[in-house]
């Protein structure tokens, strides 16, 4: 059994150090990526077993690829930002992720529940973390009548399927 792993407990104000250090983090990916060009062609490429279908959850959800880059520190793994965007009442299936994933809710209430954990409700701010291979049995908007958002930094071996949906 897998256990989640928080960086801010349920319903608390995150502290302005871990804020800022969520913030430094995306900020030297981005300047990471700066420095190591991709087309948006790969990006999509790369993002392409990410992105859900409407029959996998509803029309106003989606994936928006924001970037992908190989790690020069790291051969053979590679960062990849994306925002995930959940309509009113929005879902996604149970699935799981390749490598390591840290989320940080931008807009909402994101609910999550990994592998037989207790589900959480995480807000603006606040963040979790998904280890390899967890099995991600719930993540949803928290709200029935306001969109959600958060965004998504995964660090997968280059070429891995992001996401797979379970059965």
């Amino acid at each position: 059994m897998t256990t989640m792993m928080m960086a801010a407990a349920p319903r608390q104000t995150p502290s302005r150090p871990m804020s800022l250090a969520v913030v430094a983090g995306l900020a030297c990916a981005l300047a990471i990526g700066q420095a190591l060009p991709l087309t948006m062609d790969t990006v999509s490429g790369a993002l392409a077993p990410l992105c859900a279908t409407a029959a996998e959850s509803s029309p106003l959800d989606k994936v928006e690829p924001i970037a992908s880059y190989p790690l020069p520190n790291v051969p053979g793994k590679r960062v990849t930002i994306v925002r995930v965007f959940y309509g009113p009442g929005g879902f996604s299936r149970p699935h799981r992720h390749a490598g390591s994933v840290t989320a940080y809710i931008t807009k909402g209430e994101i609910r999550s529940q990994l592998g037989g954990g207790p589900v959480a409700t995480f807000g603006v701010g606040q963040s979790f973390f998904e280890p390899p291979g967890s099995t991600h049995l719930v993540s949803a908007n928290a709200s029935t009548t306001e969109s959600a958002e958060l965004i998504a930094v995964f660090v997968a071996d280059e070429g891995a399927q992001l996401t797979t949906f379970l059965e």
